[in-house]
């Protein structure tokens, strides 16, 4: 069975009511480098989740009492608000079934009886992808960017410390604003328009793998970094976003899955990106314009 190689210890927590499905991968997950707890019953994971912080749970659709969808559901809501990744195992196929365990939280799904090496394989990516996303929010705070992450509901997930103060502060019309998030789900984002409240402008920037709705939160007419980047080396938004990224120590891969780019992507707006500031490496870049940023701040 091909390994996925994690970086470190993962931690799983797998929750199945089939003493023969959990042990199967269980044992799966353990041969592949990975820390497992299991739980036979919804509660009992919530129980577990209140006490430690998995780093992927699988998880039963199909259990008595408190099904899989209803355990996801409460462990994606206040208070467990969990980051990890919840991968859904069952025996249901229907389309329908596969809309309700991504809508109840879930990032994936797959259909018992479970082909492990396609689970493994299905693990790391999200795994990766989650501790990337978890990279990117440590990131923004440390920048002072100001991010705020929604859910499908409109209620606030999480955000950087910059805009969770000022949020708090202002404190939105709850309604206006969970419109306006609902309808940033329903649009492409060439469609969309910002939302100003109370001297504040909301910019929605995309969903993460969690499917949370990240928006910009700023005040309104204040110059971000990427307008300042842009008017110091002409370079368009999204070169401005991937500069950026470079002087936070991102690389090439970090962006690429941040910004939801091509590796080839990513590597033609470097090119240039150096052309147009006069630089011929990545660190020249990012020391010049952190100067910027910092002059600017």
């Amino acid at each position: 069975m091909k390994r996925f190689n994690p970086n470190d210890q993962n931690l799983a927590l797998v929750v199945d009511d089939e003493p023969e499905s959990l042990a199967m991968v269980s044992a799966a997950l353990e041969e592949n480098g990975m820390t497992v707890i299991v739980a036979r019953d919804g509660q009992t994971a919530i129980d577990l989740v209140d006490r430690v912080q998995p780093d992927v749970i699988l998880m039963d659709a199909l259990m008595p009492e408190l099904d899989g969808f209803e355990t996801c559901r409460r462990l994606k809501a206040a208070p467990y608000k969990i980051a990890a990744p919840i991968i859904f195992m069952t025996g249901l196929t229907e389309a329908d079934d596969v809309v309700r365990g991504l809508n109840a939280g879930g990032v994936d799904y797959v259909t018992k009886p479970v082909v492990l090496d396609e689970l493994i394989a299905r693990l790391g990516i999200h795994i990766t992808n989650s501790k990337l996303l978890q990279s990117a929010r440590d990131a923004l705070d440390r920048s002072g960017r100001s991010i705020l992450a929604f859910d499908a509901n409109g209620d606030l997930s999480w955000g950087s410390q910059n805009a969770l103060e000022a949020f708090e502060l202002t404190r939105p019309e709850d309604e206006q604003l969970r419109k306006w998030l609902i309808s940033c789900a329903r649009k492409p984002l060439s469609h969309l328009t910002p939302l100003s409240l109370k001297g504040y402008e909301f910019v929605y920037v995309g969903m993460s793998a969690s499917q949370e709705l990240l928006v910009k939160f700023n005040k309104s007419g204040a110059e971000t970094n990427e307008q300042v980047l842009m008017a110091q080396w002409t370079l368009t938004f999204r070169e401005a976003e991937v500069l950026g990224w470079l002087t936070m120590g991102k690389t090439n891969r970090d962006i690429s899955s941040i910004l939801d780019l091509s590796p080839r992507t990513v590597n033609k707006h470097l090119e240039q990106i150096f052309q147009k500031m006069g630089v011929d490496n990545r660190t020249s870049a990012a020391v010049a314009a952190d100067r910027i940023l910092h002059g600017a701040n």
